[in-house]
């Protein structure tokens, strides 16, 4: 048939059992391209100076871009908040991960020192995108995915646990 495309077993039953989490992490994945090429475009112009802050800006545009796609697709059938409650929980948990995010980040630059001169410009910068961009980012989807399941979307709305 023309149009149809086969899905492997496997990737079919994962998407069944782990179909929130697979979405979760398929905007994950959109958002921290996002996030990456903010933070990029930030620390290389404008903000060259001020790295956490680059971060700070890059997380928060890939943070509202994230609450539009968690909530129409990956959390749509959770919930019953009201949208206003629901969305000031889930900036309120991105706010606490945005500092989880950020740590990271702060701690290479400002605790082990790695910023110009005390290494080279190359150093400066892979460390910045590890810290940043992968460990900061890691810390930050698992504190996420629990916050967001519990708080933002839980299944019946109630008393927090």
């Amino acid at each position: 048939m023309i149009g149809v495309r086969y899905v492997p077993g496997w990737a079919a039953r994962l998407a069944g059992r782990h179909g929130e989490l697979v979405k979760f992490a398929t905007v994950g994945a959109i958002t921290f391209v996002v996030d990456t090429a903010v933070f990029v475009a930030a620390k290389s112009t404008v903000l060259e100076p001020k790295p956490v802050t680059a971060k700070i800006v890059a997380v928060l545009v890939a943070t509202i871009l994230g609450y539009v796609l968690n909530r129409e697709w990956s959390f749509r059938l959770r919930g019953g908040r009201g949208r206003p409650h629901e969305a000031l929980l889930y900036f309120a948990v991105s706010g606490v991960a945005l500092a989880i995010n950020a740590a990271p980040l702060g701690i290479s630059r400002y605790v082990l020192d790695l910023a110009q001169p005390v290494v080279s410009a190359l150093t400066e910068h892979v460390a910045d995108l590890v810290s940043a961009q992968i460990v900061g980012t890691l810390f930050a989807m698992v504190f996420r995915w629990w916050a967001f399941r519990r708080w933002v979307f839980p299944d019946e709305v109630g008393p927090l646990r």
